[in-house]
This record gives C-alpha cells, structure tokens and sequence, in this order.
C-alpha cells in the first residue's frame, strides 16, 4: 500500500472535538498532490493521525452551501 500524501492548505475552522481530544476540522487540503479540495474530518491534535472524512470540490461545497441555507430552522431539529 502507498503513503498517503497530504498538505493543509488552510484551515477554515473546528466545528467539534471528540473525548478523545481529536477535532472535527474544515480544511482546504491538497492530497496525493492533487488539486486542493474542501475537507472534513477528525485529527488528532498534530495533524499526524486522522480518521475517515469527506472531501468536496468547489461545485460540491457550493452545493451542500445552498442546500443547508434552504433549510428551514425546524428541519435542523434532529
């Protein structure tokens, strides 16, 4: 299996932590040197570990932008 390969861009925020300590991070992050993408996931607190996220392309987070704006506040009453 080949190494993973990444780099944070920029980190736009930490939208939870875990009780272990990790962080539910939005990052811009580039990885196996490819083009940059939109990133979410938990790492631990060096950035060398992290667990299983989800990453977007500009049209996607646009995307996903627009479909939680349309929301109403009771539809985030879950």
């Amino acid at each position: 299996m080949s190494d993973l390969n990444y780099n944070i861009i920029k980190c736009l925020g930490i939208i939870g932590e875990g009780t272990k300590g990790w962080k539910k991070e939005v990052n811009i992050v580039s990885w196996n040197d490819r083009e940059p993408k939109l990133d979410i996931r938990d790492w631990n607190e060096d950035h060398k570990k992290m667990g299983k996220g989800i990453t977007l392309t500009n049209e996607e987070a646009a995307e996903l932008k627009n479909l939680l704006q349309g929301l109403e506040p009771e539809e985030l009453d879950f």
